[in-house]
């Protein structure tokens, strides 16, 4: 297939930014998959609360920033702040609790040498071995009152590990890959979300300007899933804004669906 040759001759084109909040056990661990991957040429490495200095392995040392915000900030500015420092071809966001036992840039940035594509990722596993819905149809109120009621499950993708590429509506913000040139030029993510619902407004604003993404299952991460904040309050009320504010911007505005 050529992967590993496009990735070779590109050298290391991948800037990451990998945000802490306070989870520098799951980000110590995250910089040691880091740094078994070439292709890895800078990691932008936001402490977002305070917390202890967290361990960088030798290998990455050189090629770590690290950012240690006054206030926090949330996912969207973070993550645009991080890329103030990317100086390589691709920028690639991922979650502090996601683990890669394989080289997953090697595919995915052959994906994205098509110019069409400005967005790739992987499939995406929970720690018992199964597919996480990371690729999704866009979402729809009516779809989300089913969802809710048990009776849909809110525009899930069904595709097993090997399958070819995919062209989702959008894809999950715990690890994305996409076209540096490209995030650029529409603004990165929207600041406008705190939390919630900005991999989707991203993955929306890509679709309008006439870019495909893919999804890869030929290659898998592993997402170690803390998921203490689905009981707090201040995160539901994130998580309500944020629906509110994406349906406000693209209900009736979105282009058709992939036929999925």
């Amino acid at each position: 297939m050529g992967y590993s040759s496009v990735a070779d001759r590109m050298g290391t084109p991948v800037t990451v930014s990998v945000v802490s909040h306070g989870q520098g056990d799951l980000v110590a661990t995250l910089l040691g998959d880091l740094a078994r991957y070439p292709q890895v040429g800078s990691i932008v490495l936001t402490q977002n609360l305070p917390e202890a200095e967290i361990p960088v392995p030798d290998e990455v040392a050189a090629r770590v920033v690290v950012i240690r915000n006054a206030k926090p900030q949330g996912f969207a500015a973070n993550h645009n702040a991080a890329f103030r420092h990317c100086g390589t071809p691709f920028f690639c966001v991922l979650n502090p609790d996601i683990r890669m036992p394989e080289n997953p840039f090697l595919v995915l940035v052959a994906c994205l040498a098509d110019p069409h594509v400005a967005l790739a990722a992987p499939a995406v596993l929970n720690t018992r071995g199964e597919i996480e819905d990371s690729a999704r149809h866009f979402p729809t109120p009516w779809g989300l009152l089913l969802k809710a009621m048990g009776a849909a499950d809110g525009g899930r993708l069904a595709y097993c590990l090997g399958d070819s590429p995919y062209h989702p509506d959008w894809l999950a913000g715990m690890f994305l890959l996409m076209r540096s040139e490209v995030f650029r030029a529409v603004d990165g993510f929207d600041i406008g979300f705190h939390l919630y619902y900005e991999d989707v407004d991203l993955c929306a604003r890509l679709r309008k300007g006439g870019y495909d993404l893919l999804l890869c299952p030929l290659m898998h991460v592993v997402h170690d899933a803390r998921r203490a904040s689905r009981h707090n309050l201040r995160y539901l009320k994130w998580h309500l804004s944020s629906m509110a504010r994406y349906f406000i911007k693209h209900i009736g505005r979105l282009p058709k669906r992939s036929g999925m």
